[in-house]
């Protein structure tokens, strides 16, 4: 049964991602305005709990109030050996990963038509350091790889996105592969289950009753009629005919030097880039700090930050918690979509 959203408050859950890295105290700065920023929504904010009180310390955050007033609880995973600010350790590698199985579970709960009615409304994830769960002996590739793994989705999408009333958002349609591998990725089939996922996610959690797609490229200039490659001829062009087939409205192939400008942008709520660094140089270099990691196409939404733990950054107080709040927003914002206002 769908839960009312006008009596039962929105349940977020954060994970503080990796010990040695900015995330425990993004996540400390970013709720000590929670009361006036997301009034009537309760946060679950899953890690170390000294930990948390030590690096909200280092923002100017008095922890253990913060807790007593309700709206933020804490569920206290501890560290496998202590943790300094600035030094990774592969011993707390599993801890990390356990933080997200936590909260991944937590969101799961039964899961109906595709979307779940867990204990959590969405997860906010702070960053972790990829290095140090593989270290730990867990082959891991990412947080979009293994969140599609535990929830049993076949396809997911990375998507970032900046804020404002019209945010410039890029997904992709590879992740985390080398160069060379990324042709051989890409097919009709996967193309036009990519377009179907993000038309579906931005009607129904951001809200876009007819989501206007804008798809690059994936050679310079588009392949020039096929001189610079064929990509384009038998690949996209054919995913975009079977879109438009279904409903969707994506467009393109555009060649990825010329498409990220006002002109095109003014009038798109998304643009699929064919690769990793094709379309995230772009958006990051127009938001870094203000920008949201989204994955779409899972059964519970997931929001994280834009950039990474930052260890250089740890401790000192000097971290900027803006692209927390945003993944926060954002998040809040995609539950109250997902549950109908």
């Amino acid at each position: 049964m769908k839960r009312a959203a006008s009596t039962v408050p929105l349940n977020i859950a954060i994970t503080t991602g990796e010990p040695a890295g900015v995330g425990p105290e993004l996540t400390a700065a970013a709720l000590a305005g929670a009361a006036a920023h997301w009034p009537g929504v309760k946060f679950t904010v899953l890690g170390d709990a000294a930990l948390i009180e030590d690096r909200a310390r280092a923002v100017g955050v008095d922890w253990p109030p913060l807790l007593r007033g309700g709206q933020v609880s804490m569920a206290n995973r501890p560290l496998a050996v202590p943790s300094h600010a600035g030094r990774l350790d592969a011993a707390n590698g599993r801890y990390v990963l356990g933080l997200l199985d936590d909260a991944i579970d937590g969101a799961l709960g039964s899961t109906v038509g595709g979307t779940s009615s867990g204990t959590f409304d969405a997860i906010v994830t702070a960053p972790l350091q990829k290095s140090t769960i593989n270290d730990a002996g867990v082959p891991f590739t990412g947080h979009t790889e293994y969140l599609a793994e535990r929830t049993r989705t076949a396809r997911v999408v990375m998507m970032l996105s900046g804020t404002g009333e019209r945010p410039l958002r890029v997904a992709l349609a590879t992740t985390h592969l080398p160069l060379k591998d990324v042709p051989a990725a890409l097919g009709v089939d996967s193309l036009v289950e990519t377009l179907a996922i993000i038309d579906r996610d931005l009607r129904r959690d951001f809200g876009l009753p007819v989501p206007r797609i804008l798809v690059t490229g994936l050679n310079p200039h588009a392949g020039e009629n096929g001189y610079l490659g064929r990509e384009e001829i038998d690949v996209i062009a054919p995913a975009l005919a079977e879109a438009a087939r279904r409903g969707i409205d994506a467009r393109g192939p555009y060649p990825a030097d010329t498409l990220f400008q006002p002109r095109y942008l003014n009038e798109a709520d998304c643009v699929l880039a064919m690769f990793h660094d094709q379309g995230l140089p772009v958006l990051k270099y127009a938001t870094f700090g203000e920008g949201v990691n989204i994955t779409l196409g899972l059964p519970i939404i997931r929001t994280s930050v834009d950039h990474g733990t930052a260890l250089d950054l740890a401790g000192t107080g000097r971290a900027d918690a803006g692209s927390m709040i945003a993944a926060i927003d954002t998040a809040v914002a995609m539950a109250r979509n997902r549950r109908g206002g």
